[in-house]
């Protein structure tokens, strides 16, 4: 039984897809679950939150070998040999990261190449297109992982469509703009489009003993974040935008054509899991410290209302990590 794999997408950028991946890592692992992030953004943006520049210069060295998930996938792309065991950086007994890589942007053109061969059943074709969920699979079973998180960039390019194959769960992260609105407009007819790409691959393996993935990609709720907040609700400014939300996510993540739809988030339960404050200030306190909001002490600088903006980041996050748990059942 394959270990389940939740992928954060949006392809509008901008939206903290990056810091809700990284804030729910640390949430899932103070409660309790064996959690691994993966970073498959190619920017590495996930990777920079959690490690120090001088680690990265061991990880990432001019010269030798690197230690990044691209390093796992280069023998399969080079044509030397299968995947490798990827290196996990080891963040808390609870908390493992593969680690990312800038290189990762030059797979695009080969997973690109052999996305149309699976249909003709070449065995090269399934290894590579399958690379990243067996990768992430391994990981996680040799860590006894409960639950594997990734971050992507915000593109509809070949190496997203190859980690959405890989992906049993996605949830979209929002900003109450236009561009995101759009950005569901684009992302729904994709992920349905995907899908039923793989779907038709499947059949075609020829390699009876190359475990594959079987892309369910199955929504499970969008997360609003990066509002400006008077008085505990969003600013009138961001209403028209934040309330088409239920609308355009069951129109085309959902395939729900005829409504009847939510008129605001709050009054949509079954998709919206959470409206995330900005909490200002605390953001770069916690990116200074190396540490998510809710860990932030006294000692960093939280205190007066800074504590208390740190008991309720700890309160929504754990609240979101829970409906998320419930949601896929781990």
């Amino acid at each position: 039984m394959s270990v389940p794999v939740l992928t954060f997408f949006n392809n509008k950028g901008g939206v903290g897809k990056t810091s809700l991946v990284y804030h729910l890592t640390w949430m899932l692992s103070d409660l309790g679950y064996q959690v691994l992030a993966c970073d498959l953004d190619p920017q590495a943006n996930l990777t920079s939150m959690f490690i120090n520049e001088e680690r990265l210069e061991v990880l990432w060295p001019t010269n030798g070998e690197r230690k990044t998930i691209y390093s796992a996938l280069q023998p399969l792309l080079d044509g030397t040999g299968d995947i490798e065991t990827a290196h996990l950086e080891h963040v808390t007994p609870k908390l493992n990261l593969i680690v990312g890589d800038l290189t990762l942007s030059s797979t695009e053109d080969e997973l690109s190449t052999q996305w149309p061969q699976c249909m003709d059943g070449l065995p090269r074709a399934f290894r590579v297109i399958s690379a990243l969920w067996r990768i992430l699979q391994k990981a996680a079973k040799d860590q006894q992982s409960d639950i594997v998180l990734v971050d992507v960039g915000p593109n509809l390019g070949a190496l997203n469509r190859a980690v959405l194959v890989a992906t049993d769960y996605v949830i979209v992260p929002l900003g109450a703009d236009l561009f995101s609105l759009q950005g569901l407009r684009n992302l729904g007819p994709t992920l349905h489009r995907w899908r039923k790409g793989w779907k038709d691959r499947c059949s075609r393996n020829p390699v009876s003993e190359l475990p594959i993935p079987d892309g369910l990609i199955k929504p499970i709720g969008y997360v609003v974040q990066q509002h400006s907040v008077r008085l505990g609700r969003p600013v009138k400014a961001y209403d028209k935008w934040v309330n088409r939300m239920p609308e355009e996510y069951a129109r085309n993540l959902l395939e729900n054509k005829s409504g009847p739809y939510a008129a605001t988030p709050e009054e949509d339960p079954e998709n919206a899991l959470a409206t995330v404050k900005h909490y200002r200030s605390l953001v770069p306190m916690a990116q200074e410290n190396r540490k998510p909001i809710f860990h932030l002490t006294t000692a960093d600088g939280a205190f007066g209302s800074h504590a208390a903006a740190v008991d309720a980041a700890r309160w929504d996050f754990k609240i979101l990590a829970e409906k998320i748990v419930s949601r896929i059942e781990i």
